[in-house]
């Protein structure tokens, strides 16, 4: 009988890693021929969606991720590839505030604060693409967040037909990988199929319409 148990055991487990590591290549694969390193060769969107983190590390020194992510989306705006952006992410209490923390440092980099929306229901990646969608009514936009993570955000973008690219931001000073382990994003990605195919997630929160109210363009002299 025990070795009835430990067969079906094993077999168990080598089910589920072999199931979350083809979960993590299908969401790579299908997703890396819109992601883009360069600015010059990123496809134009009227909207970018800056994904949210923490301005800080658990140790309270600024975090390098925060940083290059909004420095990105400054770029993106000062270079014509996007006209406004939805800074997206969590706001749990008085003390923690991702949306805002990012509206500061953009509006500090010279984007103008009538080009910025915030979104404060944010939760997960998975709430910020449905809600881009659902709640400010876009079904194409290009996503800002560094390598690890854009894998994720474009595949659950793509899966629900909506045309979304990614532009990476660095992830530190000296190239490094990030803050997020490698192991939690691999589950992660497993999470996002899972959510898409499997749990029929909906977004913590969703809310009324809040269509985007792009600028009008400037009249030639």
């Amino acid at each position: 009988m025990r070795r009835f148990l430990r067969r079906w055991l094993s077999l168990g487990v080598l089910i589920f890693v072999l199931a979350v590591l083809g979960a993590n290549r299908w969401v790579i694969n299908s997703t890396d021929s819109y992601i883009y390193k360069d600015w010059a060769l990123l496809p134009f969107n009227e909207v970018g969606v800056v994904l949210g983190t923490s301005k800080y590390l658990q140790s309270g020194k600024p975090s390098p991720e925060f940083r290059w992510r909004v420095a990105a989306a400054a770029e993106l705006y000062k270079n014509g590839k996007v006209k406004h952006l939805i800074v997206s992410g969590a706001n749990p209490d008085e003390t923690y505030n991702e949306p805002r923390q990012m509206y500061r440092e953009l509006v500090a980099q010279g984007v103008p604060a009538s080009a910025i929306t915030m979104d404060f229901a944010g939760f997960r990646t998975f709430d910020s693409v449905v809600r881009a969608r659902a709640v400010f009514g876009l079904d194409r936009f290009t996503v800002i967040t560094q390598k690890y993570h854009s894998y994720r955000a474009v595949f659950i973008g793509r899966k629900m037909n909506l045309n979304v690219v990614a532009y990476l931001a660095p992830a530190t000073s000296d190239g490094g990988p990030g803050n997020r382990h490698p192991l939690r994003e691999i589950f992660a990605r497993t999470k996002a199929v899972l959510d898409i195919f499997l749990l029929r997630t909906e977004p913590r929160f969703l809310g009324d319409p809040q269509p985007i109210q792009l600028a009008p363009e400037a009249e030639p002299a």
